[in-house]
């Protein structure tokens, strides 16, 4: 295996574009036994650029959460779970809960604070009247949410046009690998926790 660390993922020369004004350098930690003896220069370099890209996706988007929360007038937590519960409208607290990783108190607080914001409502479930399911105020959110992220979303939009079908597919593809790793991972280390 070789000594050498490939280059750092924003050093000039590896087809990156110069930090965002405001951000210091980022430096991406490369455990030797990451970096494969058989990799070429630039496969390593590849591979480097690939791991720092999802960390500092995965950054910015944690920044950009907090950002938005803020502006919304809510925390970030009660946010994340607004985005969970976008993608079906409704899901009962247990659900929310196993979905956030919260438990069911804080997800009871969770719920509390975002009917008071106006951005969810509760209702007993018809068929089991012990569970509660949460539905998402969508006229709200679309009012008070949209506007927050709607500019970040065009510009993914516009994005897209760059791609042909095929790499859109492979793209898409891509995210649900990143996903399943990442759902993997968080069940290990929840795991772990109990």
């Amino acid at each position: 295996m070789s000594d050498q660390r490939p280059p750092q993922a924003d050093e000039p020369g590896q087809g990156h574009e110069a930090q965002p004004a405001g951000l210091a350098r980022w430096e991406v930690p490369w455990p030797e036994g990451m970096l494969a003896g058989s990799w070429t220069p630039e496969r390593a370099a590849l591979a480097l650029a690939f791991v720092a890209a999802i960390r500092k996706t995965s950054s910015l988007m944690q920044l950009m959460s907090q950002a938005a929360a803020e502006r919304i007038g809510i925390n970030a937590t009660d946010l994340n779970c607004l985005n969970i519960l976008s993608f079906s409208g409704q899901l009962t607290a247990g659900e929310l809960a196993k979905a956030t990783g919260l438990t069911t108190a804080s997800i009871t607080g969770v719920v509390d604070r975002l009917e008071q914001a106006g951005f969810v409502h509760r209702e007993r479930d018809a068929t089991d009247r012990r569970r509660v399911v949460v539905h998402l105020d969508t006229a709200r959110a679309l009012g008070t949410i949209a506007p927050v992220f709607g500019p970040m979303l065009g510009a993914w939009q516009r994005l897209t046009e760059q791609y042909t079908d095929d790499q859109l597919r492979l793209i898409v593809a891509f995210y649900d690998q990143v996903e399943g790793v990442i759902r993997d991972h968080l069940a290990r280390l929840r795991t772990q926790e109990t």
